[in-house]
């Protein structure tokens, strides 16, 4: 077995090259979820590149195709990579840069999709050395509700063959290149978006007794509605409840009729957070009624918790210790961030890692969602050799 590390490692190094420019390449061509139409007809044509049957459209935008190794075992692993990009203007001066204005690969969503096409060469030039199936998952639209995921796993992408397991990789920043991260367990959490509108009667702010005053009655509502995480929730388990967005289209002397509010609540609970977003819609209600006016409300479902399956994760954990060492490896903690991935954790044993692509003497430090996003691509060889090594020793197990 060690032989066959240091072969992975070997491929994965002689194709950096070409993963890197496979990166770059889907960085400077970014597209929006549920539109990624030529990063899908680009995936198709790599997949057959090295051999492989691509099936496209899957779910609108998704590709998967299958790779069959020859030892005897009937084990199927499953690797998914996202596809989608952000709507974000790059601010990044360099020659890879988005081509398409205000659209940007600044989830490492080009990143993720060039190491699983680097997997996939790795993993079909070693069909001779493992057993069972590989199940590719080039999956859209992770970045936006009701995500790719969900959408493919209705396509039927966990059947025909039916997967025993799934793993999914991140770029992290907050983690620096060469090193992984893993967290068995609940690892991300849900992530709801709430709209409320409060509505009153607007009228002249110097006679606030002929109005009922929607700004005032916001403010209740938003203080007030802290409290159930506070004192409501398990202390134990992390909620988060934000209000970002609050417009009340009034003036210095005038109230405005009604006031819109968007925020979003997460958990790592699924049960607490059914309950949560019910006491949330009744407390609002509730408030904005004793106070004269009133309050429709909104909820869009977004992507449940992860959950790391904690046998597969250990044992992920250690089989990426034996190819990186024990002191590349991270324990992570909770991420009050969202991940449609969330989806395939619902339904099968599922291992969702995070690799690192920071550098700070090269000063790559941005974070992910913002204008000046980019990594350091010795992760691209990092990043497909673990994945393969992961993937065989799951198909050994």
């Amino acid at each position: 077995m060690n032989e066959l590390l240091e072969l992975i490692k070997q491929k994965a190094a002689d194709l950096s090259g070409k993963t890197v420019e496979t990166r770059r390449h889907l960085h400077a061509h970014p597209e929006l979820s549920f539109k990624e139409y030529e990063t899908a007809s680009y995936i198709a044509r790599r997949l057959r590149e090295i051999g492989l049957e691509p099936e496209e459209k899957v779910a609108g935008t998704g590709v998967v195709a299958l790779i069959s190794g020859k030892l005897p075992g009937n084990r199927v692993i499953a690797l998914r990579a996202d596809t989608d990009a952000l709507p974000i203007l790059e601010a990044n001066k360099v020659p890879y840069a988005s081509k398409n204005p205000g659209v940007m690969h600044a989830c490492g969503h080009d990143v993720h999709t060039a190491s699983l096409l680097a997997t996939a060469e790795i993993l079909n030039s070693l069909r001779d050395r493992f057993p069972g199936t590989v199940k590719l998952i080039f999956q859209p639209a992770e970045e936006k509700a009701p995500g790719g995921a969900r959408k493919m796993i209705e396509a039927g992408v966990l059947k025909d063959p039916e997967p025993d397991a799934i793993l999914g990789q991140h770029v992290m920043v907050q983690i620096p290149v060469g090193k992984v991260g893993f967290k068995p367990g609940l690892y991300m959490a849900s992530a709801d978006e709430i709209y409320f509108t409060v509505k009153g009667k607007g009228g002249h702010g110097a006679m606030p007794d002929k109005n009922i005053d929607p700004v005032l009655i916001t403010s209740h509502i938003i203080v007030a509605l802290q409290q159930i995480v506070s004192r409501n929730a398990n202390p134990l388990m992390p909620s988060v409840l934000s209000f970002g967005r609050i417009i009340a289209d009034g003036a210095t002397n005038v109230i405005p009729n009604e006031v819109q509010v968007a925020g979003t609540f997460r958990t790592l609970d699924e049960k607490w957070r059914m309950e949560a977003l019910e006491r949330i819609r009744k407390m609002a209600g509730q408030i904005a009624e004793a106070m004269g006016g009133s309050c429709e409300f909104h909820i869009v479902k977004g992507y449940p918790s992860l959950y790391n399956e904690e046998k597969l994760t250990k044992k992920s954990r250690a089989w990426a210790a034996e190819y990186m060492g024990e002191e590349n490896i991270i324990d992570l903690d909770v991420w009050m961030a969202a991940e449609d991935f969330a989806y395939y954790s619902r339904e099968l044993d599922a291992c969702f890692y995070r690799i690192g692509v920071s550098n700070e003497a090269k000063g790559i430090v941005s974070n992910v969602h913002t204008p000046t996003f980019d990594i350091d691509e010795q992760a691209l060889e990092t990043g497909p050799g673990l994945m393969t090594w992961l993937c065989i020793k799951n198909l050994n197990s």
